[in-house]
């Protein structure tokens, strides 16, 4: 059953506005390289578009009803988006649910060290990568820095063509033999992804007097060229070295998402797993304006996937069931009981991408179960890996119910797997909020070079999985 390219459809009207969500997107995924910034930005446009704080709501003690839009936030990297229904919440809410968070490189807490004149930053790579994918790239460094004082410091260098940049050394092929000589997985070593940060040694001024402070001369002379990078710090910053115990900061490639193609009919960024969906989600959830959907809508905007949704604001910590449980409290719903009907009575599509069929690998792809670019949203009835390990499995029943919503509202569609069996495997949150007894379906967009620094979408399968996450929401 070979599903017909999405493009062939689409007249002027329809491919003015697949353009104009593509060059959005691409601003958002330039713009926001971190869960943090996708969760500043996603409570930004929500409160424009008329969601209030969930926070405020409970020290208020404010009903809430039908139409009712709220917004709640776990540590600032996690967001969930609700649009309360005509249907009472118990009745069960529609979900979508994405990540926010991307492989990266994350400075070590003690991470600055000077060798040979250089001065280079420490980094433990995050989520599944390729080493060797880091080396000889412009990246950027983003985050926050948290001082002693409660002051946040927000960091933010690399992308502004202002800025410099950063990157982690490769080595020159005419002394590589032994390095090529290695498995894929060890020529490039994961303690050796150090991004190179300096160069230039600190120099005192002299006094008017004609001397340097005495001292600080000493000081300087052991490391210098880390000197002046902590130097640096201290003035535009104002992050002292112990500073870096309590930061979060993040190394990306650096640089604007682009389009990919002569035909313009790609896009080209980093981060694209998973803010493809996330962005598509959340675009979707605000699409429905101030309209009162029949079941309660919800946006879930998680971090932590790549390494398995722990923590605070991972989708298997607490974050979403709490919130949902204040929410019906509010609505006069609270309990238990009701909290546990709401859940199991939800149906969710888990908006995740999935891996894009390439021609270039295509002897670890099943071309019949592949999702390939240009075809519309995909459906991945399981993921896991070996014998389905570690995957949800949606019931033909919720499969055929997705079904009839994509084709009620024209959406482009198509099923896939992950890869041939055997070949590999992965998995997404789906496998969580099943767990409440609710239908979940992973549904996402087709990716080429997953997990790599720079990846490939289609702006066909990112305008039809807006389409597809909108209708799913108001059927």
């Amino acid at each position: 059953m070979e599903r017909e390219v999405a493009w062939k459809k689409y007249d002027e009207d329809a491919l003015a506005s697949l353009e104009a969500l593509a060059a959005d997107y691409i601003d958002f995924i330039s713009l926001n390289k971190t869960e943090r910034e996708c969760a500043t930005a996603a409570i930004a446009a929500a409160e424009a578009a008329g969601y209030e704080p969930l926070a405020d709501a409970m020290a208020a003690g404010a009903p809430v009803g039908p139409g009712s839009k709220l917004w709640a936030c776990a540590q600032g990297k996690a967001v969930i988006l609700v649009h309360v229904g005509s249907e009472p919440l118990a009745a069960g809410l529609n979900i979508l649910g994405a990540h926010i968070d991307s492989p990266r490189l994350d400075i070590k807490q003690n991470p600055l060290y000077e060798t040979n004149d250089f001065a280079l930053l420490d980094t433990h790579y995050y989520g599944g990568i390729k080493n060797y994918q880091w080396a000889a790239l412009p990246l950027a460094l983003h985050g926050v820095v948290a001082t002693t004082d409660g002051t946040v410091i927000e960091v933010n260098i690399g992308d502004d063509p202002a800025d410099p940049v950063f990157c982690v050394t490769d080595l020159l092929p005419h002394l590589g033999a032994q390095q090529m000589e290695k498995t894929g997985a060890k020529v490039v070593e994961g303690e050796d992804l150090d991004i190179l940060v300096g160069n230039r040694p600190l120099v005192l001024a002299e006094d008017a007097s004609g001397e340097a402070d005495k001292d600080a001369g000493k000081e300087a002379a052991k490391d210098p060229v880390k000197r002046m990078v902590l130097s640096v710090l201290a003035d535009k910053y104002g992050i002292a070295e112990e500073d870096f115990l309590s930061a979060e900061l993040e190394v990306v490639p650096a640089g604007r998402a682009r389009d990919l193609g002569l035909d313009r009919s790609m896009v080209i960024g980093y981060g694209q797993d998973d803010r493809v969906c996330a962005y598509t989600s959340l675009v979707a959830q605000l699409a429905l304006g101030d309209d009162v959907p029949t079941r309660a809508a919800v946006c879930v905007l998680v971090d932590k996937e790549e390494i398995g949704s722990v923590g605070a604001t991972g989708m298997g910590s607490l974050f979403f069931e709490n919130t949902i449980a204040e929410i019906m409290e509010l609505a006069g719903e609270g309990g238990t009981l009701p909290l546990r009907r709401a859940l199991a009575r939800s149906r969710m599509l888990s908006s995740d991408v999935s891996a894009g069929f390439d021609p270039a690998y295509a002897s670890v792809f099943e071309a019949k179960n592949s999702a390939f670019l240009g075809r519309g949203l995909v459906f991945n009835k399981y993921t896991g890996a070996r014998g389905k390990s570690g995957s949800n499995d949606a019931s033909a029943e919720y499969v055929a119910q997705v079904r009839r919503i994509m084709d009620d509202a024209g959406v482009s569609f198509q099923t896939a797997e992950l890869g041939r069996v055997d070949a590999g495997g992965g998995g997404t949150i789906a496998y969580i909020p099943a767990k409440y007894g609710m239908d979940v379906i992973d549904s996402g967009v087709p990716v080429l070079s997953m997990h790599s620094p720079w990846e490939v979408t289609s702006k066909a399968d990112i305008y039809e999985a807006r389409k597809g996450y909108e209708a799913f929401l108001r059927a």
